[in-house]
C-alpha cells in the first residue's frame, strides 16, 4: 500500500474531534462534526438557491452555472453523508470545483435524510429532483442531450439507483454517471478485504457504517433492495458509462471496485480510479483545509469524463 497522504494524515491527527476510549459517538455528535466550515471556495459565474416540489415535500436545490453561452451540459449531484448528514453547505466546495473542471452546470439537491425520513425517501427525492432538472434543464440553459448524475459516497449510491430507476421507469435519459467512494452493498464487512485493513482510524468506520445503514435502512426487508444496495441489482445493462473513484484507504473501497467489475460485465463502459494514499471524504477535506489544488487532477479527470463524447469500455 502506498503512504497515507500527508495532508490527510494532518487531517486525522488534528482536525478529527477525538473522543474518549470506549465511547461511541452518537448521530447529534456526528451531525455536528459534519458542521465544519470550508475554507475560501472557488469562484463559480452563477449560483442560484431554488426549491422545487418533491414526491412529499419541497427540496431544495442549488444551481452553479459556469461562464458561457450554453447551452451547457448538466450534472445533477448527490451529497454524501450516509445518508444521516449532510446538505448543499456541506458539498459547497465540491460542487464548485466540478463545475470549474468540467464547465457543465452542476444542480445540488439536498435530499430528504435519515432516521427521520428512512429508505426510500432519499431516493424518491433524489429521482423526482433529476426528472425534474430533466424536464427543465432548457429554462436553466442546460442541454438535455448532455444530462449526468454525481455523488459521493451515499451520495454515489443515489446517483447509481437514480440510473437504475431512469432505465426502469423511462421518461427521461442519464448519459453519465460519477461515483466518488460509493455506497453499492449492503453492509457487509466479511465481505470485503478494505472493511478488515481500513475500517478504524481512517475517519469512517466500521462503527460509522453500521450505525448509518441502520438509520437508513430501517426494514430489514429492503436490507438487500437494489434501490438501496445496487449491487444487488439483477441487470446493471443499459445504465450510462461510469466513472467510479475509490481511496486506498477506505472500507468502501472494494465494493465500489467490484460494483465497476459488475457494470463492466453488464456490457457497461466503466473507468475506475483508485487513489493511493486518500482516505473516504478526500474530496471535502482538501477543500476544508484550503488544498483543492492537491488532486486538481482528480477534478480533471472528472471534468474529461464528463465531457467526452464517447466513452470506451476499459
Amino acid at each position: 500500500m502506498a503512504e497515507l497522504n500527508p495532508k490527510m494524515k494532518y487531517f486525522l491527527e488534528n482536525l478529527v474531534p477525538a473522543y474518549p476510549d470506549g465511547y461511541t459517538p452518537t448521530l447529534e455528535d456526528i451531525r455536528s462534526r459534519a458542521s465544519v466550515s470550508f475554507g475560501e471556495v472557488e469562484l463559480v459565474h452563477k449560483v442560484e438557491d431554488r426549491t422545487i416540489q418533491g414526491p412529499e415535500s419541497l427540496l431544495p436545490i442549488r444551481i452553479y452555472t459556469p461562464e458561457g453561452d450554453g447551452p451547457f451540459p448538466v450534472l445533477v449531484y448527490f451529497h454524501g453523508g450516509g445518508f444521516v448528514y449532510g446538505d448543499l453547505e456541506s458539498h459547497d466546495a465540491v460542487c464548485r470545483a466540478i463545475v470549474n473542471a468540467s464547465q457543465q452546470i452542476v444542480v445540488a439537491v439536498d435530499y430528504r435524510l435519515a432516521p427521520e425520513n428512512p429508505f426510500p425517501a432519499a431516493v424518491h427525492d433524489c429521482y423526482a429532483a433529476a426528472k425534474w432538472v430533466f424536464e427543465n434543464a432548457e429554462e436553466l440553459n442546460g442541454d438535455p442531450g448532455k444530462f449526468s448524475v454525481a455523488g459521493d459516497s451515499a451520495g454515489g449510491n443515489l446517483a447509481t439507483v437514480v440510473c437504475l430507476l431512469a432505465k426502469e421507469k423511462g421518461g427521461f435519459s442519464i448519459s453519465k454517471q460519477v461515483l466518488l467512494y460509493p455506497v453499492t452493498d449492503s453492509f457487509n464487512p466479511e465481505k470485503y478485504d478494505s472493511y478488515r485493513e481500513n475500517g478504524s482510524g481512517y475517519f469512517l468506520t466500521l462503527e460509522n457504517i453500521g450505525l448509518f445503514s441502520k438509520l437508513y435502512v430501517q426494514n430489514e426487508e429492503y436490507a438487500f433492495h437494489p434501490h438501496a444496495a445496487p449491487m444487488n441489482a439483477e441487470d446493471l445493462s443499459g445504465l450510462p458509462p461510469a466513472l467510479i473513484i475509490t481511496a486506498e484507504y477506505d472500507p468502501l473501497r472494494d465494493e465500489g471496485e467490484l460494483y465497476a467489475e459488475k457494470l463492466k460485465d453488464a456490457g457497461v463502459p466503466v473507468t475506475v480510479r483508485r487513489e493511493e494514499g486518500q482516505i473516504h471524504g478526500f474530496f471535502n477535506f482538501f477543500s476544508m483545509m484550503d488544498s483543492k489544488g492537491d488532486i486538481e487532477e482528480v477534478y480533471e479527470t472528472i471534468g474529461s469524463f464528463l465531457n467526452e463524447k464517447e466513452v470506451s469500455k476499459s
